[in-house]
């Protein structure tokens, strides 16, 4: 019954974003985003995002060219992300410009906003956690317009989930919009049958079905170097459970190894998304820590406490000791390490930090997106890890438990297929305020001054 409900009201829905699109389309003629009449309404930065990922608006032209916004759309366009940048004159009211730019455009995504020399961003929880796009906005601080749009972008497209609303291959640009009778006309077709609606929720389902399969790719081959290197430490181990001086409890932490190792390969066979992930380092985790116990009981030394991997490279092992340690940009923190990357720290050397692929490269893992929040938070669990990064960006996706919402929200048996919004969907105004004001205002930096308490230091 459920899930009848739910696909009922999806006509309804969808008529009501196609009237939104009707009352705030552009007219025939209207100019590209770059080069419509200087009108800074919030209505008009909404028509232009609709169209395409940038607004320069005219009277803020000589903060970014238009060679510069045309690049910047590329470069969003071909991450297939839902990423909107506006850049305005320093005289731009800032009260609630957030969340009415968000529910004029009617679009879940992430908003950036260069007013001036001030910059900014909010977001949609589905598409990227608050504390992460305060992670972000404080890394770009200070820039100037041009690097300050470039650097976001390049690491907001690296880290955010969803996809690039549908609108923006509509119509070119001053492409004229799309008629109210067309609108209409669709709409009511959508509300008679419904078939439109089915058929878009299937098309966003195999897209969405594709991403996690993309995702679950890259994240297979580091858990198989993972897999691979624990059978390593199996084989070196040199031990058998009839050996002169093996009891029961050495026998029981060797059989817990063995356990660990054949789950971790089989939950690796059986996973399905980037969330099942999770359970295949669990084991590692475990794996790990019963051959430390064998062998502290093997040499006679005291058995070690049970504390998390070592921070910098989980295949390390348990760690022995905290120890201080400033990432680039971030302030210093005690994060758990090995006795060997400890030993380089105390000596001022680098420790050795695991890198993972990604599109910009190979990277440390807590700079490589959020498909490696499933993996670090099996190794670290959910409640340390964020502690432990923050200032980085996967810190700042997993202080959140929508931290994984890009891998697995609103798929599998539970009916999924009509619930919530992901980035790029049209969803009107149906979207948590919260996301876009409120205590999230000072994540930018900026102080308070303006136009009041709703400026952009007190949650535009």
């Amino acid at each position: 019954m459920k899930a009848v409900l739910r696909t009922r009201s999806l006509p309804a829905l969808l008529l009501a974003a196609l009237l939104l699109l009707l009352v705030t389309a552009p007219a025939p003629g209207a100019g590209a985003a770059t080069g419509v009449k200087a009108d800074t309404s919030v209505s008009t930065i909404a028509q232009a995002l609709r169209r395409g990922p940038v607004y320069v608006d005219p009277a803020a032209s000589g903060e970014l060219t238009a060679a510069g916004a045309d690049a910047l759309a590329r470069e969003i366009k071909d991450a297939n992300k839902p990423l909107f940048i506006a850049v305005l004159p320093a005289g731009h009211p800032t009260r609630n410009l957030f969340s009415a730019l968000r529910t004029a455009t009617g679009v879940t995504g992430l908003y950036a906003v260069r007013l001036g020399d001030r910059f900014d961003a909010r977001a949609d929880s589905s598409v990227l956690p608050r504390t992460a796009v305060r992670n972000l906005v404080a890394s770009v601080r200070g820039e100037d317009t041009r690097t300050q749009l470039a650097d976001f972008t390049h690491r907001a497209l690296a880290n955010m989930g969803g996809h690039a609303p549908a609108s923006w291959g509509s119509s070119g640009p001053g492409g004229g919009g799309v008629s109210g009778t067309a609108l209409i006309t669709t709409a009511a077709v959508l509300v008679a049958g419904g078939a439109g609606a089915y058929a878009l929720v299937r098309r966003n389902r195999r897209r969405r079905d594709e991403e996690q399969r993309a995702a679950l790719d890259r994240l297979r081959v580091v858990v198989d170097e993972d897999i691979t290197a624990f059978g390593e430490e199996l084989d070196r181990l040199d031990f058998h459970p009839a050996e002169a001086g093996a009891d029961d409890a050495m026998r029981a932490d060797y059989e817990r190894a063995l356990d660990a190792y054949e789950q971790a390969k089989q939950r690796m066979a059986e996973a399905r998304r980037p969330e099942d992930v999770r359970t295949v380092t669990e084991a590692l985790e475990d794996g790990r820590f019963s051959l430390a116990l064998l062998a502290a009981r093997r040499e006679g030394r005291p058995l070690p406490e049970r504390r998390p991997p070592c921070f910098f490279d989980p295949r390390h092992g348990p760690s022995v000791t905290d120890a201080a340690w400033t990432p680039p940009g971030g302030a210093p923190r005690e994060v758990p390490v090995c006795a060997a990357d400890a030993t380089r720290l105390a000596d001022g050397r680098d420790p050795v930090i695991r890198e993972v692929d990604t599109d910009l490269g190979r990277r440390p893992y807590w700079d490589a997106g959020p498909a490696y929040g499933p993996w670090a938070g099996g190794y670290f669990g959910g409640g340390i890890l964020p502690g432990l990064l923050v200032g980085t960006v996967l810190g700042g996706m997993m202080a959140t438990p929508s931290y994984a919402a890009d891998y697995g929200s609103g798929h599998g048996e539970s009916g999924g297929d009509f619930g919530g919004y992901q980035g790029g969907d049209v969803s009107g105004a149906d979207f948590d305020p919260g996301d876009f004001q409120g205590g999230f205002g000072d994540g930018g930096g900026f102080d308070g001054g303006g136009d009041g308490g709703g400026d952009f230091g007190g949650g535009f």
